[in-house]
C-alpha cells in the first residue's frame, strides 16, 4: 500500500480529473497537489527521476502505487512500478524546496503515462519566485505532453 494520504489523492485526482473535463480550475488543482503525499520514483544514483524536455526538467511524481505502474509498464518495465524504488514526498515540499534546489528549470509531471496528466510548469505562483522562469502563455493543466531525454 502506497504511503499517500487517500483523501488528498482522491481530491487531486478529482480536481485534475475536472481540467481534463473542461470544468476545473488549475488553482483548485494546484492547492491539492500542494497538500497531497505523492511518489516519485529514484534513478539508478538514488536521486528523483525526471526527464528533460522544452529546455525544463520534469521530475515524475505520481499520485499512487498504480500510477506508477502504469507508468513503468507505458516505458516498457516489466516489474510492477512497486518494484521500482521510489519516495513519498508532499506537492508542496516538491513545489517549494526541490524545484528551487536543482540548478536550471524544473516543474513537476503528476501521472505522466495515464489517462489525466497534470503539468506544474516552473512558473510564478506554482514555484516560488526565484526558481521560476518567465515563460508567456504556460500554464499549470493537463496535456499530451511529448517525449524528453529521460534521466533515471
Amino acid at each position: 500500500m502506497a504511503v499517500t494520504d487517500l483523501a488528498s489523492a482522491t481530491a487531486l485526482a478529482g480536481e485534475v480529473a475536472a481540467i481534463h473535463g473542461g470544468r476545473g480550475r488549475p488553482e483548485a488543482a494546484i492547492g491539492e497537489f500542494r497538500r497531497a503525499a505523492v511518489l516519485v520514483p529514484l534513478d539508478e544514483r538514488g536521486g528523483l527521476w525526471t526527464t528533460a524536455h522544452g529546455g525544463v526538467w520534469w521530475i515524475h511524481a505520481f499520485s499512487d502505487e498504480s500510477a506508477l505502474a502504469r507508468f513503468a509498464l507505458a516505458r516498457g518495465d516489466t516489474g510492477s512500478g512497486s518494484d521500482w524504488p521510489f519516495v513519498s514526498v508532499l506537492g508542496a515540499r516538491l513545489l517549494d524546496v526541490v524545484v528551487p534546489a536543482v540548478a536550471g528549470p524544473t516543474g513537476v509531471a503528476l501521472d505522466v503515462g495515464g489517462e489525466t496528466p497534470f503539468f506544474l510548469p516552473p512558473v510564478a505562483g506554482i514555484v516560488p519566485e526565484g526558481a521560476a522562469v518567465d515563460v508567456s502563455g504556460v500554464t499549470a493543466g493537463g496535456g499530451e505532453g511529448g517525449r524528453g531525454e529521460a534521466r533515471r
